[in-house]
């Protein structure tokens, strides 16, 4: 198939497969479930998140991802349970994920846990040919409707009230999305992930969280994100971030009342990207009932 519009497909999903892999978030910590499963329960708290990110906002055909998990612990056990759906759209291609976690926690002493876990996922797969406008009638490229893939992945989780570590793989199967004559278009690689964060206590009042992330794929640079956060009396929380050569970010959020905390973020390009949109917005809602320890779940802030 080697047509113009076979073309276009091959450079815009490759640009994709490399470039984004997996949906991508800004303030992962505090939706650290999509990436690790271990991180299932460990709220103390039925915890329920939705986030909408629309990103390189003004490109046509720019990612759309929405997201939504419920977790929570098992109480008077050591499992935690964890469901989410994402959402996600780029250009001619959307996806829906629903993944499924189970978590089991090991204290190690009296304020550090070690949690592990496992993840199901089933991924369904569409491409809208029709979006790509071809100027040839060729048969052999067609629509792909609800394509499904299953996959598993995998977590451990270092945790306490002040910090906490944790590497991951949230599909460790390849994926070929789509195929023409067994050659892969868009394929859907192993991602791992690192996170790790701390909280200093600056004074009564102010509380400082330096925050990392790094990924990695193969066939393509490190990912590696850097970030701080202020939180002020427990309710505003002020942070700036940085996505190497890729991006900066701002965020803030607050905790409205005992249960309910939003957060938005803002990410400006420092790639030659920057003169094609107007930057990234993401923005979150995350309501927390049936809590454990009510000081834990509001100090962490993660």
């Amino acid at each position: 198939m080697k047509t113009k519009i076979f073309s276009f497909v091959l450079m815009f999903t490759t640009i994709v497969s490399f470039a984004q892999q997996d949906a991508q978030f800004t303030q992962y910590m505090y939706n650290t479930i999509n990436i690790n499963p271990a991180y299932a329960g460990s709220r103390g708290a039925l915890s329920i998140f939705a986030l909408h990110r629309t990103q390189w906002v003004g490109l046509d055909g720019a990612p759309v991802t929405n997201a939504v998990s419920v977790n929570t612990p098992f109480y008077g056990s050591r499992l935690g349970l964890g469901v989410s759906i994402i959402n996600d759209r780029i250009g001619p291609i959307h996806e829906n994920t629903i993944s499924a976690d189970l978590s089991y926690t090991v204290p190690t002493s009296e304020t550090v846990k070690l949690s592990f876990g496992i993840k199901a996922t089933a991924n369904l797969f569409d491409l809208d040919v029709s979006r790509l406008n071809p100027v040839d009638n060729d048969p052999s490229l067609q629509d792909y409707n609800n394509k499904f893939s299953p996959n598993i992945g995998a977590g451990v989780y270092l945790h306490s009230d002040k910090a906490y570590v944790g590497l991951s793989v949230p599909n460790f199967i390849e994926t070929n999305r789509y195929d023409d004559n067994e050659v892969a278009v868009f394929k859907e690689k192993i991602n791992y992930y690192l996170i790790a964060g701390y909280i200093f206590d600056l004074n009564n009042s102010i509380k400082f969280k330096p925050a990392l992330l790094t990924k990695m794929v193969k066939g393509a640079p490190l990912q590696v994100d850097i970030s701080g956060n202020l939180m002020f009396n427990e309710k505003l929380v002020l942070g700036l971030a940085y996505r190497w050569s890729a991006a900066v970010s701002a965020m803030v959020g607050f905790q409205v009342s005992d249960g309910l905390y939003l957060g938005y973020g803002y990410d400006l390009e420092t790639t030659n990207l920057d003169n094609y949109n107007s930057g990234s917005h993401e923005i979150f809602l995350r309501y927390e009932l049936f809590r454990k320890n009510k000081k834990m779940t509001t100090q962490r802030f993660f």
